[in-house]
């Protein structure tokens, strides 16, 4: 089976009818998305058919990026461009196979069901132990070559700690992809070719583009030890840019020796072909070193000052990786104009989106949207998967100085919000616990899991609550950039105060406090957590992070 021949990418047509098309028909415009039954399949495709596209665009200027924009190739011309890459895309047989350590057989040591692809099954320790008690082992049958395609790739480009000796992604376990789309869609392919670069920007980036052998792009050609030396490392230099898109940190090679016939355990579709194993073995690639992908953010922590004998090091820049409490509006500032509020932390958007903001803003009609998704892992574990599509709204028509003034009214909206949450879960934990601490161990862990839960839920609440007046006024703010007209912070930072208040404390009392048990509650300690909390949303803090005057003294008669 060759990906690039056979129809195995799901995707959904303007009719809500669920097709599966080869990469050459990704410019039918009667595409919409691709529609995967597992939501980490849907951000992997759309990977997958970015990095082709990224890998074979004959684009090398804005103009030939916006011509191809504005006039999708036919199946034929994209059939062309992928052509000469075609050999590396075989998924079975007994050479070179897609994503696939080429020196491991079926009769290796190593052999695991299929099942374990997927990133949220459980590990041998845990089966071995008897603790997969909320995620059970042997819950995916065998599936079927296109599946098993999509599993395979999902793991390489998220891969988690999967202990000693195999490793993490190129990215890091479980790295955020944020994509930008149009808003409303309008196919498929305008939404993967807004994430293609001009191939002269793409390679001004990190990689050697003169290292064209095949094996430095795709590293499935070759065996591994002639791309790594034993315990060595791989830095981007060693490699092509384009490598970012096809890293194999994992060693790993589907059974297709044994396999039967049936309903594939994922999209239900018959096969003659069901792979029932794989077989893997650690040490696999080590990426080390500043690898820029150009779907991810990347954070650069405050370096700490050197000492006197020691040379000055610049600190590497970090892929972002989703975090407990999900995707919301407190991202925007930071995926979308590379901004934080933290004074510790310096964030910078995708690639993607940053030349888009710079570069696209004449050549895209419309309004857009980002697309952001990842896994939230701990360690080996994946605790969750988040996504959310956050509006950009005419944002990419707006000059870097209009972006400017957007970034300065926005950010301290963010700073304002991200005080009163603190305030809520505050008044809210002096409101139900006291200060004790616990007679014994028992307790104290009781407490802390209580405590943390609460503020799981505060959290949640807040940010969920305030996010439709955040982006209605973000909206009216882009808009006065694009038209050149004043901003007037001071009014939207006002009104977006009086939201957080009625907000905060409506929560306070009607979800957290007020509505609790009356037999629970305790009167006197809710009043002084209630008249803090109060003074606190309208106090000298919150004002100054927002901009805004400090609080009228009132004066005594």
């Amino acid at each position: 089976m060759n990906l690039l021949d056979e129809p195995w990418l799901p995707v959904c047509d303007a009719e809500g009818t669920r097709r599966w098309v080869t990469p050459a028909d990704l410019a039918d415009p009667t595409l919409r998305v691709f529609d995967a039954d597992r939501a980490d399949f849907n951000g992997a495709l759309a990977q997958f058919a970015i990095g082709l596209l990224q890998t074979v665009t004959p684009a090398e200027n804005t103009q030939e990026w916006r011509g191809l924009f504005r006039h999708p190739p036919c199946a034929d011309t994209l059939a062309g461009w992928f052509a000469p890459i075609r050999e590396v895309f075989d998924l079975d047989g007994d050479g070179a196979r897609f994503m696939q350590d080429r020196v491991l057989v079926a009769k290796d040591k190593g052999i695991n069901d299929i099942g374990f692809l997927l990133i949220e099954a459980p590990g041998e320790q845990t089966i071995k132990k008897n603790r997969d008690h909320f995620i059970k082992r042997d819950q995916i049958g065998p599936l079927c070559p296109g599946c098993a395609a999509t599993a395979l790739f999902t793991l390489q480009i998220n891969a988690p700690s999967g202990g000693s000796g195999h490793r993490t992604s190129l990215r890091g376990g479980g790295p955020l992809t944020t994509i930008v789309g149009c808003q409303p869609a309008r196919s498929l392919w305008h939404d993967l070719w807004l994430n293609v670069l001009d191939s002269k920007v793409f390679l001004e980036h990190s990689g050697d583009q003169a290292r064209k052998e095949l094996h430095l792009t795709f590293p499935w050609q070759v065996n591994i030890t002639e791309l790594q030396k034993e315990n060595g490392e791989l830095s981007p230099i060693q490699l092509h840019p384009v490598h970012v898109f096809w890293s194999m940190s994992r060693r790993i090679r589907l059974d297709f020796d044994d396999t039967s016939a049936g309903l594939c355990g994922i999209c239900m579709r018959h096969s003659d072909r069901l792979i029932r194993r794989y077989v893997t073995r650690n040490h696999g690639l080590n990426y080390k070193g500043c690898w820029d992908h150009p779907l991810t953010p990347h954070y650069l922590k405050q370096p700490v000052p050197p000492q006197p004998e020691e040379p000055k090091k610049e600190p590497p820049w970090l892929p972002v990786h989703p975090q407990e409490g999900g995707i919301g509006y407190r991202h925007w500032l930071g995926w979308v104009l590379g901004a934080t509020t933290d004074a510790n932390r310096h964030l910078r958007s995708a690639r993607v989106v940053t030349h888009l903001r710079n570069h696209r803003g004449r050549d895209i009609e419309g309004q857009l949207r980002l697309w952001a998704f990842g896994y939230d892992m701990d360690n080996k574990k994946a605790r969750c998967w988040y996504e959310a599509r956050l509006p950009l709204y005419g944002l990419a028509a707006c000059d870097p100085e209009a972006q400017r003034r957007v970034e300065e009214t926005v950010r301290p909206w963010l700073a304002g919000a991200n005080l009163a949450v603190f305030f809520l879960r505050a008044a809210v934990k002096s409101a139900w616990f006291d200060d004790k601490k616990g007679s014994n161990d028992g307790e104290r862990r009781k407490k802390m899991k209580a405590l943390k839960a609460l503020d799981a839920a505060v959290n949640a609440g807040f940010w969920s609550r305030t996010e439709p007046i955040f982006y209605r006024q973000l909206s009216k703010v882009i808009e006065c950039a694009r038209a050149d007209e004043d901003i007037d912070a001071s009014t939207f930072a006002t009104g977006w105060l009086e939201h957080l208040r009625e907000v905060a404390l409506d929560l306070f009392d009607g979800q957290f406090v007020g509505a609790g048990a009356i037999e629970r509650q305790n009167p006197r300690r809710i009043a002084k957590a209630y008249q803090k909390f109060k003074r606190e949303l309208g106090g000298k803090k919150i004002r100054e992070a927002l901009g805004l005057p400090a609080p009228a003294k009132v004066g005594i008669a």
